[in-house]
């Protein structure tokens, strides 16, 4: 214990007499999570929308009105045809053609059926995907709207059925059917009631700052417990340590705790900032989160020393680190949900620590979870740490 205080010591001094670094640790992840949150919306706005109206009638003016309301389309103008439209499409000034042919309003009430025809700028996938899905349900809700005044009218038709057809699509547009069906009282219809839990108002920031804040977590400790020996390789002070009597475990543990500390600080800073900023407050208890934390930080300093274990120069150091914080990145839940990754990339997720982290966050700050609910991704991190640092003592080797 008495060499690991002298080793501890002289880690934190050496730290702390770089200010650089301390900025670098603490204040610029801090930056990063006050705006970070802010750039990653999962929601698509202002659409590109150009509407080709031939009918010029109330029905095709509300339903236009109804879609420009709605928050998520930016009208980018009228045309006179479908081809002036689709013209606008293939030059990026528009995202999504809607046309409303002549006879819309006369045809839906007399026969019933209309059709109206749509393309989607489907270069874009996400922003093609949410566009067509956001004007499918614009359009049912416009449905309702003719469901509900034709209930009120006994006289009124039946049914009306207004269907979109796919016109021949252009390179990189895609046309999307849209139906509408209006119906009179003696239509059976279901409705549905929902509600959602533990984010009622779908609020992404919610679900965002948790994953961001282990995200830079990740790359703070990781990245800077590698540079740390890998530095004191290139400056040739790691010599002297090798020829004391120190064992490698004792020299491994001195070497993370001082950024175990760190990571603690950087994490409190981390949920300070999301309660100022964004109004988080973790619904579950602190020291369920500081426990999973610890668990956390034992694996990632663990791969980060034992990146260092294999890198003679920093500049190997930070290339290797780079590859495996990308991976967690794209990988790890941040963005998309695991469960609809493939088979195989959900097993070698399970391999990532960030990923157990990330969940036990939204878990704890969200819903509130208790230690009995997280068991199984702690007790994943934990053994997935106890492997790496066991890996990284093994793989050291003290050299004279």
């Amino acid at each position: 214990m008495r060499t690991l205080r002298f080793l501890l010591e002289k880690e934190f001094r050496q730290i702390l007499r770089n200010r650089q670094l301390l900025r670098t640790l603490l204040i610029a992840p801090l930056i990063q999570l006050i705006l970070l949150p802010l750039a990653a919306d999962y929601s698509v706005k202002n659409i590109s929308l150009v509407v080709v109206d031939n009918d010029h009638s109330p029905f095709s003016q509300k339903l236009i009105a109804k879609i420009t309301a709605s928050g998520h389309f930016r009208l980018t103008g009228y045309t006179a045809s479908y081809k002036e439209a689709l013209q606008m499409v293939e030059q990026d000034k528009a995202d999504i053609a809607l046309q409303i042919p002549i006879h819309f309003e006369r045809d839906l009430v007399r026969e019933n059926t209309k059709q109206v025809y749509m393309a989607v700028n489907a270069i874009e996938g996400t922003k093609a995907n949410l566009g067509s899905t956001y004007l499918n349900s614009i359009i049912s809700d416009y449905n309702t709207d003719i469901r509900l005044r034709w209930q009120s009218i006994p006289s009124a038709p039946t049914t009306a059925n207004t269907s979109s057809t796919p016109t021949t699509p252009t390179p990189g547009a895609a046309t999307s059917p849209t139906p509408i069906v209006a119906a009179t009282s003696s239509t059976p219809t279901i409705s549905t009631s929902s509600s959602n839990w533990y984010n009622p108002y779908m609020n992404f920031k919610l679900y965002m700052v948790p994953a961001i804040l282990v995200v830079l977590i990740t790359a703070m400790t990781a990245m800077q417990s590698a540079f740390n020996i890998v530095q004191e390789k290139e400056s040739g002070t790691i010599e002297q340590i090798n020829v004391t009597p120190i064992k490698k475990h004792i020299f491994i543990i001195g070497k993370m705790i001082p950024f175990l500390v760190l990571g603690l600080i950087l994490f409190t800073l981390g949920l300070l900032v999301g309660w100022i900023f964004y109004g988080i407050i973790p619904i579950g208890s602190l020291l369920v989160l500081y426990a999973s934390l610890l668990v956390y930080l034992f694996a990632m300093l663990g791969l980060g020393l034992l990146l260092a274990t294999y890198s003679g120069t920093q500049q190997q150091a930070m290339s290797l680190a780079f590859f495996f914080i990308n991976i967690f990145n794209m990988m790890s839940g941040v963005f998309t949900a695991v469960d609809s990754m493939p088979g195989w990339a959900q097993a070698i997720v399970s391999t990532f620590p960030p990923s157990h982290f990330i969940k036990i966050m939204r878990m704890v700050v969200l819903k509130g979870s208790g230690f009995a609910d997280i068991i199984y991704p702690l007790t994943a991190m934990a053994a997935i740490g106890l492997f790496l640092n066991t890996w990284a003592v093994l793989n050291y080797r003290k050299t004279t």
